[in-house]
Parts: C-alpha cells; sequence; structure tokens
C-alpha cells in the first residue's frame, strides 16, 4: 500500500458508529497489505461492514473508490479471509 493519504470511502448518509464500523474495515485492508491481519479479523469488520453497506453494488463502489486510492484489492483480501480459517495470518 501507498505512504500517502487515503480517503475512506463513506457516506453522508452514515450515523458516526457506522462510519467507525466502515472505517474500522478499510484499516483490515491496509493490514493485509502492511504488516498482516488475522483473518477472523476481517471477517469479523467484512460482517459489520456489510451491515452499513447491504447492497453489492455499494459495496463495490466502495471498494472501487478505495482500491484506486490505495492501491489495493480489497475483495481479494476479503475472499483469502472467508477461505481461510480465523487464525490464519493474511498478508498480500
Amino acid at each position: 500500500m501507498d505512504e500517502r493519504s487515503v480517503s475512506i470511502p463513506l457516506s453522508v448518509d452514515w450515523n458516526q458508529d457506522e462510519i467507525v464500523t466502515v472505517a474500522n474495515f478499510f484499516t483490515q485492508i491496509e493490514y493485509a497489505y502492511g504488516s498482516g491481519v488475522k483473518a477472523g479479523d476481517v471477517k469479523d469488520a467484512y460482517e459489520a461492514f456489510k451491515v452499513v453497506v447491504p447492497s453489492k453494488s455499494e459495496e463495490k463502489t466502495h471498494f472501487k473508490a478505495y482500491d484506486d486510492q490505495a492501491n489495493t484489492n480489497t475483495w481479494n483480501v476479503v475472499k483469502r479471509a472467508l477461505d481461510e480459517e480465523r487464525e490464519y495470518r493474511i498478508t498480500m
């Protein structure tokens, strides 16, 4: 991941708790591209993210907005986490 500042994609319709939930999810993605993250942490963050962003099309929009800035592939991290045991450490 780039060292430059990355803006987390947010919606003006979200409340503070929802913003924190989405920010936490994208932080887990950042960790996967840095020091690594447990698959369980990504799974938990993704489940919470899906409560805030239940629509697949909206999810794709947020993933693309983040990935374009951060030079990451959020879906690949999520897919890998879903395919692994909770304690497995993901590094991209």
